[in-house]
């Protein structure tokens, strides 16, 4: 249990789309889960993503922040830093985030920024290689066992530090949809909350050793 003296990590997910992953983060902490973090914001880069639903079912504050509006990728992400800055924002979770970070915007969140990748990393990953496209690409390819990683997040698409992986098999008959699934069902939405609550456990962790 924690005290009341060490608050929970602030987290921060960024979402393009329907928010499966976002679910799967919002479950775990109802659950208990999460002892040591707490959705406090949600940002899709995308206007009416179905994410944004999930997070006012939530009670959990949601923005929407295009590249568009912002006048492209510099205005994005200086509208992204402001929004978690002032709400004293120390993770940040890409969960289904069809957007790809500059190297100046992931050096300002070394180690705070996590990422769910639907391959074994390195295997059908890096710039183009997301959503359906990866099991496209597995499927393609013709491997037996597929799965996804968790990892931080550098100026490299898909090239931080890797903290979880989980295998799943490809089945016969599978199509992108049908794996696509699977993934999610059997590693994604098992290993991004076991990440999440990884590093918010650090991060008060080590607030506590600097009080």
């Amino acid at each position: 249990m924690l005290s009341k003296s060490r608050p929970k990590a602030k987290i921060a997910v960024l979402v393009s789309g329907g928010g499966t992953n976002l679910q799967a983060i919002l479950d775990a902490q109802a659950a208990g889960k999460l002892p040591h973090g707490e959705v406090s914001l949600v940002v899709s880069n995308r206007t009416g993503a179905y994410a944004l639903e999930r997070a006012k079912a939530a009670g959990v504050e949601a923005l929407t922040l295009t590249k568009k509006a912002c006048g492209g990728q510099a205005g994005f992400e200086a509208a992204l830093q402001k929004a978690l800055t002032d709400r004293g924002i120390e993770l940040i979770v890409l969960a289904g985030f069809l957007a790809i970070l500059s190297g100046a915007f992931t050096d300002r969140w070394p180690r705070r920024i996590l990422n769910v990748h639907p391959s074994l990393i390195p295997a059908f990953c890096g710039e183009g290689f997301y959503g359906l496209r990866v099991h496209e690409a597995a499927l393609q390819k013709g491997v037996k066992v597929t799965g996804a990683t968790v990892h931080f997040v550098n100026e490299v698409p898909d090239g931080g530090e890797i903290l979880f992986q989980k295998a799943v098999r490809v089945r016969p008959g599978d199509t992108p949809e049908t794996l696509q699934r699977r993934v999610m069902e059997q590693a994604e939405w098992k290993l991004l909350p076991r990440a999440v609550e990884l590093v918010s456990r650090e991060i008060v962790s080590r607030r506590d050793t600097q009080e």
